[in-house]
């Protein structure tokens, strides 16, 4: 089962009579290639859960056997994604927000709380932003694996476009493998521009 001390900031606002806690939470902020995938889940009151933890301490499959058990147990998911292209325009501290932001408007129910890993925020909804806080709150990790599955989905669907890659293996991190590749192949459109080694390997060309 999952570590009862996940459930404790929920029980605490479910306690001051808060009933609609939305967890935030991004993947893909690392990754040379692909988009930044952001999550805002609202989970039944009083919903536990076996598998759902920190998505980076779960295999692949514990992450998908707790995926399939967030959606059995969420009153509401939201899934915003800032492009590659907005990462190299903007930042990725800000294309990570954007895509928070718009998570939490793509739910269906408006939370009257939002519990959010490290990433204070401008919005009309009050909010506690927690530093690791998919490893403190069951609400954030639940929307830790639903960005990082995801995620990882849309990067096995790149794989099938650009095989060289192996995207399917590294998910677009900065892999011995993944760097050899970009050597050898070149940058593909899902590449991030203001991303080293990319950066230096752009300006490198005549």
């Amino acid at each position: 089962m999952t570590d009862s001390s996940l459930y404790l900031i929920e029980k605490e606002l479910y306690a001051q009579g808060v009933n609609y806690i939305a967890g935030v939470d991004e993947a893909g902020r690392g990754p040379l290639a692909g988009p930044v995938v952001a999550a805002a889940v609202i989970l039944k009151k009083g919903a536990t859960f076996k598998y759902v933890d920190d998505s980076k301490k779960l295999t692949e499959k514990q992450r998908l056997l707790a995926l399939e058990e967030i959606k059995a147990n969420a009153l509401a998911i939201g899934i915003g994604i800032s492009s590659v292209e907005e990462i190299d325009q903007i930042n990725i501290y800000r294309a990570s927000r954007e895509a928070m932001l718009s998570a939490i408007f793509q739910l269906k129910i408006k939370p009257e709380f939002l519990l959010v890993d490290a990433m204070p925020m401008e919005i009309d909804i009050p909010m506690q932003s927690i530093i690791k806080g998919d490893a403190k709150s069951i609400s954030i990790a639940a929307a830790s694996i639903i960005a990082k599955t995801t995620r990882d989905a849309y990067m096995v669907e790149m794989d099938k476009i650009f095989p060289e890659y192996n995207f399917k293996q590294h998910k677009g991190y900065g892999t011995k493998e993944h760097l050899e590749a970009i050597h050898q192949f070149g940058i593909t459109p899902i590449h991030r521009r203001t991303y080293e080694p990319i950066k230096s390997i752009l300006r490198s060309k005549p």
